[in-house]
């Protein structure tokens, strides 16, 4: 599956809309890793504990924004936007979306 955040994919002529796909997940990190993302916060550095609950999160739901577009009988994913908003302290919510294409 091509995936582009742009319209169009350069060199490939789209021939159909097939519409709009996402996928969305709500995922929460462990208290433990929740704690010492908390701390880290106090005394400053990078936050992986909050990142690698986004990415699993992004991978998730780009995932589920795939297997609807294959469903559609899709080719490619354009336009690709990804959204993410905070739930309650520790867990996130991420959002993307696109327009499922037919190529020629």
């Amino acid at each position: 599956m091509i995936m582009v955040n742009t319209e169009t994919i350069p060199g490939v002529e789209i021939e159909k809309a097939l519409g709009i796909v996402s996928g969305n997940t709500v995922q929460a990190k462990h208290v433990g890793k929740d704690i010492v993302g908390g701390l880290r916060n106090l005394v400053g550095g990078k936050m992986t504990e909050y990142e690698e609950m986004f990415r699993e999160s992004r991978d998730i739901a780009e995932k589920e924004m795939v297997e609807e577009a294959k469903k559609l009988g899709a080719d490619a994913i354009v336009n690709i936007r990804y959204s993410s908003s905070s739930i309650m302290q520790g867990s996130s919510e991420v959002l993307v979306y696109g327009t499922a294409v037919k190529i020629k």
